[in-house]
């Protein structure tokens, strides 16, 4: 039997930072082309070779004069000197200015001899006595302001002179220093290191995106290796990515070991967890040390920190850094930027990046006692005059879009209990750049709706069903709700506008089992589809079937009993129909418009009007200002969708 590993004391966050700051994964320094250096970190000093600039230059266009001779010159009374010829950019002077006399001269040129100040041009004027008729030269210039000597001259070495310190280690070139090191000469910069970090995700279960897709065999597509990834490059890091390991202890060693000889740190995810199949921990325990397993602080409690023998074979020495990763997306990206993305910044010598830390309010109430830290993903809803909402996003760790439609982390003590509707909580963005949506819409899908969405300014939508919305509406925290069908709420509510849409049950192409209604639903052998409790709907559904038990006189509950996978739900509009594509139903609940989008039959049980109702504090906002533009256009989009009508 399996020895399971168990969780029997969670270390505290704290010492989860100072076991990883105990690994070594700082790559020793390397060269890279200047142009290949941006965003890199310099490794050493660089000094000056030589003055920039290399010579006494003309700063602006005019005349390189002795300036004793413009001594006392001004616009009453300007002193006339000899015109000599003339000095351009890129060329070298072939005039001398003697006392007494001037030479024309472009910005930057080289200082001619004899010169030591530069008048600009608009202080001047050309004079000429007939002597140079029949040219485009001046015989004499009439200098109308006294200069000093330097004036309008940047001398040899004055942007930086020759054994200067240009820049030290640790400086992160940018543009500017790039710009800096090319007036230098400089084509190959030393630059710290990038970590290796090789990147394993776990599970028999797992596709790479691209590849074919079979869910009858519970297969997911991998989606923490291109997360990951992402995020050590962005940390500074560079990314390798192995292929899958499945939940064998042999293959898991094998890439393990690979990547421990090849890398500076191996990142894995999934395995991590008490399961008898989580066997990860073993191999690290076997071909290295484990350091810390189970952080006190969720989403990510299933963590791994410990080192990994190279084998004799690598070319690198020591042991690698190794830190596992949570399998859950959400938990996995929330212990890498809180735990990994750090250390991997200070071995790459990347500054901390900007971070941004509002207040907001709490939208609702959230209980937790669970006694450990929790890194609660949040959104949040701009309002004017007053701090924004916050709302948690937690569909669970395994839900992938709560990595979207979250803004920022509120991070709960763990002797937190309850934060309460309108308490005051601190949010770290994810990014600086962070912009938190104009509107907050909540209630049915539709497709129609999406289309409207895509003419406002940065919405989002979460689509909780039509009952849901009306709570949610209800309790003050969304600009506005979506129903769709008879609602058996009364909610105040302002309401923008509505539309209809044709519902009914989807059947495959020719509609082979003859379906006619809900009566075949009951009376015939059909697998069925159908939507969540909270769908519009699966409310007009219910009432269909209540009008049939009526009419046949028998109990309600009897008819949905008789229904094969009435209870089987699912929750966008076009999964039911999907299911019937598939073959895996024979009957889904859904919408005209998507069985013809399908390529499916259609069984019509009638229309449902979508009502788009406001927040009653809500109606002056920007957001819902452009939700009501929108819907102005309404007629056009429904004119794109098969049964709908405005």
């Amino acid at each position: 039997m399996t020895e399971r590993k168990e969780f029997r004391n969670l270390a505290p966050p704290e010492e989860a930072h100072a076991a990883i700051d105990s690994l070594d994964l700082a790559p020793g320094p390397e060269h890279v082309p200047l142009e290949d250096a941006r965003g890199r970190v310099l490794a050493e000093r660089i000094d000056a070779d030589l003055d920039v600039p290399g010579f006494d230059r003309g700063s602006m266009d005019g005349y390189a004069v002795r300036a004793r001779d413009t001594f006392g010159a001004d616009e009453a009374d300007p002193v006339e000197l000899d015109y000599v010829g003339a000095v351009h950019a890129g060329a070298e002077p072939d005039v001398t200015v003697e006392p007494g006399t001037c030479a024309e001269i472009s910005t930057g040129a080289v200082m001619p001899d004899g010169a030591d100040a530069v008048v600009m041009v608009e202080r001047t004027e050309e004079r000429d006595d007939g002597g140079s008729a029949g040219t485009d030269t001046p015989d004499r210039v009439a200098i109308r302001t006294s200069v000093a000597p330097g004036d309008n001259v940047m001398v040899a070495g004055a942007d930086i002179a020759a054994g200067a310190r240009a820049l030290g280690p640790g400086t992160r070139l940018t543009p500017r220093e790039i710009g800096l090191l090319s007036a230098l000469g400089v084509d190959e910069v030393p630059v710290r290191g990038k970590p290796k970090v090789g990147i394993i995700s776990t599970g028999d279960e797992l596709v790479r995106p691209g590849e074919p897709l079979d869910s009858d065999r519970g297969q997911i597509y991998d989606v923490n290796s291109t997360t990951i990834a992402t995020g050590v490059e962005e940390a500074g890091g560079e990314p390798v990515l192995y292929p899958h390991a499945g939940d064998d202890y042999a293959e898991m060693e094998r890439l393990l070991t690979r990547a421990a000889d090849e890398c500076d740190l191996v990142l894995s995810s999934g395995s991590t967890s008490a399961s008898a199949v989580d066997v990860i921990y073993r191999v690290i325990e076997d071909r290295g040390e484990l350091l810390l397993h189970g952080v006190a602080v969720k989403p990510g409690k299933p963590m791994l920190i410990g080192r990994l023998e190279r084998s004799t074979e690598s070319t690198r020495t020591g042991a690698s850094a190794y830190v596992g990763l949570p399998g859950y997306p959400v938990s996995a990206l929330t212990i890498f930027r809180t735990f990994v993305a750090p250390a991997i910044r200070e071995a790459a010598g990347q500054p901390d990046p900007r971070t941004a830390t509002i207040t907001g309010e709490m939208g609702v109430q959230e209980r937790y006692s669970e006694g450990r830290m929790r890194l609660m993903p949040v959104g949040l809803l701009e309002r004017e005059d007053r701090p924004p909402l916050v709302y948690p996003v937690d569909k669970g760790s395994g839900a992938t879009t709560s990595l979207v439609e979250a803004d920022g982390v509120v991070t709960v003590d763990p002797d937190t209990e309850v934060l309460d509707e309108g308490e005051a909580v601190d949010v770290t963005l994810f990014s600086p750049d962070v912009r938190p949506p104009t509107l907050l819409g909540v209630g049915e899908d539709d497709p129609a709706l999406n289309r409207l969405l895509d003419r406002v300014e940065r919405p989002r939508y979460l689509p909780v069903g039509s009952r849901e919305g009306l709570r949610r509406l209800r309790d003050g925290l969304p600009d506005v709700a979506v129903t769709a069908g008879p609602v058996d709420r009364d909610v105040d509510s302002v309401e923008l506008g509505r539309w209809s849409r044709e519902w009914g049950l989807v059947v495959p192409a020719g509609n082979p089992a003859d379906v006619t209604g809900v009566a075949d639903l009951v009376d015939d052998d059909l697998r069925f589809v159908n939507r969540t409790t909270d769908s519009g709907l699966r409310t007009s559904l219910g009432n269909e079937v209540a009008a049939l038990a009526d009419a046949r006189d028998v109990d309600r509950h009897a008819l949905v009993e008789a229904v094969e996978g009435f209870d089987l739900t699912v929750r966008a509009f076009e999964s039911p129909a999907r299911r019937v594509a598939s073959g895996d139903a024979d009957v889904g609940l859904g919408l005209r418009a998507t069985a013809e989008k399908l390529g499916l039959g259609f069984v019509s049980l009638g229309t449902q009007d979508i009502v788009v109702r406001a927040n009653p504090d809500r109606v002056d906002t920007a957001g819902v200002a452009g939700l009501e533009d929108a819907l102005d256009d309404v007629g056009a989009v429904v004119d794109e969708l098969p049964g709908y009508e405005d």
